[in-house]
């Protein structure tokens, strides 16, 4: 494990973009073929619960298989210890000085105390990944897990006669917040590896045309063109799907590459139209706000001047504080719908919803139908 990631890896990118897939069906094959163990869980799923306890039964559950010698994990990680220190560690489970039951209770251990044994005892790399991170940031509770995890980084990467490493993985659909999480001094992970999920590409749709090519009848597009579509949807695998969908239904007589932007252009709309009503339901200054951040080719900046402001009230029709505007921007924010990218400069979250906000608006005022 590469020392400048143990201090944590967190990676952000828009919804729907493949960061589960990635994470299940090619990170985590991968990190166990090398011989660590994974411990994952998602904070997505369980959204109404609390953070702690979601992470603490996933770490139960890895505990639990390494105490099953029938469970295929043990088996593994048996193998691996019999090969390296030719000890025979097939026959029971693996002991630990702690209950397993006690984990997450007041009295009970520390998750320091947890990762430390296990890494000791299985001699191996751990590996925890946490899905959509970012709802740790929401509570208490949730701070208070962040920090345990540093804790118990730091207890296991800073000991030098450690047989192993615990890298902490988060992922996260709410770009603002895990930024935050790496950049702000009060966070348990400042100053921890970050970068944008990098999106699909030309491979991965040739990948889809080769594998929808009979299914589609026929009424396959031709791989620019698909890529192309791919691009326009935000890099989405769903929408991608959806638009081969509509292609392969459409009238027989219209060429793929031809009525395929078409198939684009309506669903690029449906899928951005949720994001753009999270947007007016914030409000009409909230709207004027993100309008005026989605209309900049660069970060938008210089949203508390007084002239922006007093252009905000006239667009508005209502007077408008620069304390308005904060909180404006703090609304959009916590949505999700744009974030901080700079000492007063904001952007939109979601390169896609930008581009259909300004896609909708600008039909609307060819339409004389935008009073914005």
């Amino acid at each position: 494990m590469e020392t400048p990631l143990q201090a944590g890896v967190f990676l952000s990118g828009p919804r729907r973009i493949g960061k589960t897939t990635f994470v299940r069906q090619d990170l985590i094959p991968a990190l166990q073929s090398q011989g660590a163990i994974v411990v994952y869980t998602d904070l997505w799923s369980q959204v109404q619960a609390n953070p702690a306890d979601v992470v603490t039964g996933a770490v139960q559950q890895t505990i639990k298989a390494l105490q099953t010698p029938a469970s295929d994990l043990f088996g593994r990680i048996a193998r691996q210890l019999k090969r390296v220190s030719q000890l025979d560690v097939a026959g029971a489970g693996f002991k630990f000085g702690f209950k397993l039951d006690q984990m997450g209770k007041p009295a009970g251990p520390t998750l320091a105390q947890v990762f430390t044994e296990l890494v000791e005892k299985t001699r191996t790399d751990v590996v925890l990944i946490i899905d959509e991170i970012q709802h740790a940031m929401g509570s208490t509770s949730g701070n208070d897990l962040l920090l345990a995890l540093k804790a118990a980084r730091d207890a296991v990467n800073l000991r030098p006669d450690m047989p192993g490493r615990l890298c902490i993985i988060g992922t996260g659909s709410h770009r603002a917040q895990v930024q935050e999480m790496v950049i702000r001094g009060n966070q348990a992970f400042q100053g921890a590896f970050s970068q944008p999920f990098p999106l699909l590409g030309e491979e991965y749709v040739a990948y889809v045309l080769d594998q929808t090519r009979k299914q589609l009848a026929g009424r396959s597009p031709t791989l620019p063109a698909a890529v192309n579509a791919f691009e326009q949807l935000g890099s989405r695998p769903e929408e991608l799907l959806k638009a081969l969908i509509a292609l392969r239904d459409s009238p027989a007589h219209l060429e793929p590459d031809a009525q395929l932007p078409i198939i684009v252009q309506a669903l690029r709309q449906s899928a951005a139209d949720i994001e753009i009503n999270r947007a007016e339901g914030l409000g009409d200054l909230a709207v004027a706000v993100f309008n005026r951040i989605c209309q900049s080719d660069a970060p938008a900046g210089g949203l508390y001047a007084a002239q922006t402001v007093k252009a905000l009230a006239a667009e508005i029709g209502t007077p408008v504080s620069q304390s308005a505007v904060q909180n404006a921007l703090l609304a959009l924010t916590d949505a999700n719908l744009v974030m901080s990218v700079g000492k007063g400069k904001y952007d939109v979250t979601d390169p896609f919803v930008k581009t259909a906000w300004r896609d909708s608006r600008g039909l609307a005022a060819a339409l004389g139908l935008n009073d914005a």
